[in-house]
């Protein structure tokens, strides 16, 4: 379930291109620092949204250097480096565990039981530091097992349980911004989730499995990707006016470039897709 929120590069100022990939390439040394080179495997612009967002509202003190990066040595990168990184970088190993977890559970995958089993050090220690965020993790892993083997049909509930989860993971601290981070990460876990459940809608009817949208009762192809665009731009709308409640000033363009166009990039991509296998 990761992907999603990202940054509509085609929309954004060569200069916050350049300040959102020091962050991005920021969490990956994070990463690096928490669990050595396998935790760069985990990666992912979610838990980058998540360094931006915060870092614009607390701002604390960052610093920032240049190094050559393995991947792309042509080119010196910049990495930003702040405590919120190293929180992130955290979270992002928890939620890639129970990722791995889950997919092992679900599919007998045993690279992924194998994947998960590299990772479960670094996710006790992140149970030891985090046992507010690890519990509601636990809880939703839980919570949605009992939901998919009910085959629960209401998909506001069990998104909501995403929602439930993500919103502890962004409230960083417990103090006066702790229930609007909560309140903005639960609408962008239910958009996430309803997003993931669009993406896999046609896998899951070939095989079978669980999802949520099959039991929408539409009477056509058009009002099913009527109604799931209306749900997801109701989840996405509720997570911005959180974000604009917030009094955040720093990066505030590359967080709007995320809330109000980078997270359809996914969708538009699955829409092309589609009017490529009308064509053919």
């Amino acid at each position: 379930m990761f992907g999603y929120i990202n940054v509509n590069g085609k929309e954004l100022s060569e200069e916050n291109k350049a300040v959102y990939q020091s962050y991005y390439c920021g969490l990956c040394h994070g990463l690096k620092k928490f669990c050595g080179a396998k935790g760069q495997a985990l990666l992912n612009y979610d838990m980058t949204f998540l360094v931006v967002l915060l870092t614009g509202l607390y701002e604390p003190q960052t610093t920032c250097r240049e190094f050559t990066c393995m991947v792309h040595p042509m080119k010196k990168r910049m990495a930003r480096s702040n405590d919120i990184i190293d929180y992130a970088a955290q979270m992002n190993v928890l939620l890639a565990y129970y990722n791995l977890v889950d997919d092992w559970k679900d599919e007998k995958d045993y690279t992924k039981k194998t994947l998960a089993a590299m990772y479960e050090k670094d996710y006790l220690r992140v149970k030891q530091n985090y046992p507010r965020q690890t519990r509601a993790v636990e809880n939703y892993m839980e919570k949605l097992m009992q939901y998919e083997k009910a085959e629960e049909h209401n998909i506001d509930l069990v998104a909501g349980l995403t929602g439930e989860m993500l919103g502890e993971i962004f409230a960083w601290r417990q103090d006066e911004w702790y229930d609007e981070l909560k309140t903005l990460g639960f609408y962008l876990g239910k958009f996430i989730y309803l997003m993931d459940a669009y993406e896999d809608r046609e896998k899951d009817d070939k095989k079978d499995g669980y999802n949520p949208l099959r039991y929408l009762a539409t009477e056509s192809e058009q009002e099913y990707e009527t109604l799931c665009r209306l749900m997801m731009t109701s989840m996405i709308s509720e997570c911005a006016k959180s974000f604009e409640r917030l009094p955040v000033l720093l990066h505030a363009e590359i967080l709007r470039n995320i809330l109000y166009s980078g997270v359809w990039s996914k969708y538009e991509y699955i829409q092309l897709k589609k009017k490529k296998r009308k064509k053919s």
